[in-house]
């Protein structure tokens, strides 16, 4: 069998590459307990990709989730400028995986005091390879299509090029005759990046090298450039999608939360109280709720999961990266800037390491360009935060403990509608589920 191009919408950068084949939350601690969280994995048609950038410098790493015979896989990206093999790598997929849970939305419980006993209020606290010669052959009938092979790489299991060329029926006619399938409407999309002057990043892989080396995955590739363009080149990703995608980008920078400038931002909707049952659907739920906000938006939004300060967090899905892994994900700056953080792994840097989570679903028709991306200098911290409070069960009988138990059918009242407006979900529902869990919406 042949790489096809079908095979993009399985990799991290799906949106990015054909495969050749309401409130922001406040600065201080949470003091809840985390009990869930809502990651990639819930979304069947996403991808992920990791962005660095410092200044005009741009690390992007491509996670993959292909499965299959691994000679299916292969992948094109439009890069702006000419790709060294010194700025190609590979990362290990645990990074990625850490990132995502790291900064998935999630869920958190409290549990309701004594009412006749208030706890004294307190302040929160936050705390290289060779490089291979191209045969001539090659080269030139590369050329004869208009083509280009500007170099090739061997990087870890993968056989890379980089290709320029003049026009994108001569691009597709290559990429065909070296048995790549292509989509219909792909030769207008590759157009578009021929006249950006832009360059494609070509990877297959390399099976004989990938069972020399021993592995039984595809690592994710990582491509560092210098440019003053900063996006997401999502429109391949549409060509041959048999519906809506969903791209999840973890951003990393130097000053702030990342945010597109050609499509709306908008955080989603957070720090709300829910019900109790929805601990056992909290899948379920988040993806109900982010439809709506997509629904809500017409599918025009780029939309924020969570922006916050790499040193700490509160509640924590998952610890914080260390300095090591920011470091190969591309937050470079790091390890020059405080070596002592690199050497010693210690978590992320800080006061100079800003993680934005960013959730795209997108179709060809929503987003017709691709996202342009800016770093800004705002550092409020944004989690996606869903709440669950646990009612007091004492004996007790005072005067506050009465009117507690008076407005606990209202709060739950107030929950339910939430809930209802989040996810569409119907009122009698949600209200037979809350029964069942002993959350009476009525007074009796």
């Amino acid at each position: 069998m042949t790489p096809s191009l079908t095979h993009v919408l399985k990799t991290s950068v799906a949106t990015l590459a054909i495969a050749a084949n309401l409130m922001v939350a406040p600065a201080n601690a949470f003091c809840g307990f985390y009990v869930a969280q809502a990651d990639s994995k819930l979304f069947n048609s996403s991808s992920k990709v990791v962005l660095a950038r410092d200044g005009d410098q741009t690390a992007i790493t491509m996670a993959s989730d292909f499965e299959g015979d691994a000679k299916e896989f292969a992948v094109v990206v439009p890069v702006p400028t000419f790709i060294e093999r010194k700025q190609i790598g590979v990362v290990d997929p645990k990074t990625i995986d850490h990132i995502d849970r790291y900064t998935a939305p999630r869920l958190v419980e409290y549990s309701d005091v004594d009412p006749c006993r208030p706890p004294v209020p307190a302040e929160f606290a936050a705390t290289a390879a060779r490089q291979p010669r191209l045969s001539e052959p090659d080269a030139a009938r590369a050329r004869s299509y208009g083509v280009t092979i500007e170099a090739s790489y061997d990087v870890a299991e993968y056989d890379v090029l980089i290709l320029s060329a003049r026009e994108s029926d001569g691009l597709v006619n290559w990429l065909v005759d070296n048995h790549y399938r292509i989509p219909e409407g792909a030769e207008s999309v590759l157009g578009s990046y021929i006249k950006q002057q832009m360059r494609f990043f070509v990877a297959k892989v390399n099976v004989e090298r990938m069972n020399a080396i021993g592995n039984r995955y595809l690592r994710p590739l990582q491509v560092r450039y210098k440019s003053a363009k900063f996006m997401v080149p999502l429109r391949l990703g549409t060509v041959n999608a048999r519906g809506p995608q969903d791209l999840i980008v973890f951003a990393l920078s130097r000053y702030g939360r990342i945010e597109s400038t050609n499509y709306r931002t908008v955080k989603i909707p957070s720090d709300v109280d829910i019900p109790l049952y929805v601990k056992d659907e909290f899948g379920p739920f988040y993806k109900a709720m982010f439809e709506r906000a997509v629904s809500r938006e017409n599918m025009h939004a780029v939309f924020v999961e969570y922006a916050w300060d790499m040193g700490w967090c509160d509640p924590c899905a998952a610890e914080p990266l260390s300095s090591k892994e920011l470091v190969e994900l591309g937050a470079r700056w790091i390890g020059r800037d405080d070596p002592g953080a690199f050497r010693s792994g210690r978590y992320g840097g800080g006061s100079n390491a800003f993680v934005t989570r960013l959730h795209v679903r997108y179709d060809a028709t929503s987003f017709p360009e691709d996202i342009v991306l800016m770093e800004t200098m705002d550092r409020a911290n944004f989690q996606g935060r869903y709440v669950q409070r646990h009612p007091w069960k004492g004996t007790a009988s005072c005067e506050a403990a009465t009117a507690y138990r008076n407005e606990l059918p209202l709060r739950f009242a107030r929950e339910a509608r939430n809930l209802e407006d989040l996810t569409g979900w119907s009122h009698s529902d949600v209200a037979a589920r809350m029964e069942a869990t002993g959350q009476t919406l009525e007074v009796k």
